[in-house]
């Protein structure tokens, strides 16, 4: 059984280490993307934050049925203020303090609302609680993308300098 208290605490650690990444990028150069077609390094971030926070959005709403023509603007409708002209740590600063916030809205809910049923966009049926999980993988997949960036620019992702860290100074 999947407890709700890991599965937002683990998805507080991916976060903070997208916004590590966001933090880590040399320059701040948001728009760096490794090839045309490609989602910049800003770009992804900013999906990070608005796709958490207007999922999340729509579930505490108590949508469940996400499979509607109306899905992507119910997205949009629910995107937290990013000011366009955000630099890179203001970005970094609303990928941390939005979840945080968001976290503490869905410690408040009752069990059973994380046993109710939703219907995904694709159609698939799954619990609250597993769409939680969802949106932290989808989440874990971006941040692997910013590393990815990050290691194309030079600079080590901090997952990375924890390990190494760990083994100059094993406990």
């Amino acid at each position: 059984m999947v407890r709700l208290e890991y599965v937002l605490e683990s998805w507080k650690s991916v976060r903070a280490d997208a916004a590590q990444a966001v933090e880590d990028l040399p320059g701040g150069e948001l728009t760096f993307r490794p090839a045309e077609g490609l989602m910049s390094f800003g770009e992804i971030a900013r999906h990070i934050l608005e796709t958490g926070h207007a999922l999340t959005g729509l579930m505490l709403e108590g949508v469940g049925n996400l499979q509607t023509p109306e899905f992507r603007q119910m997205l949009t409708e629910r995107n937290p203020a990013i000011p366009g002209d955000a630099d890179a740590a203001a970005l970094a600063g609303l990928l941390r303090r939005s979840l945080d916030g968001r976290v503490e809205e869905l410690r408040r809910q009752p069990e059973d609302f994380y046993a109710a049923m939703m219907t995904r966009w694709d159609g698939q049926q799954l619990t609250r609680l597993e769409m939680l999980g969802w949106i932290k993988e989808h989440e874990l997949t971006h941040r692997s993308q910013l590393f990815l960036y990050l290691r194309l620019k030079g600079v080590v992702p901090v997952t990375t300098r924890r390990k190494l860290a760990a083994r100059k100074n094993p406990a």
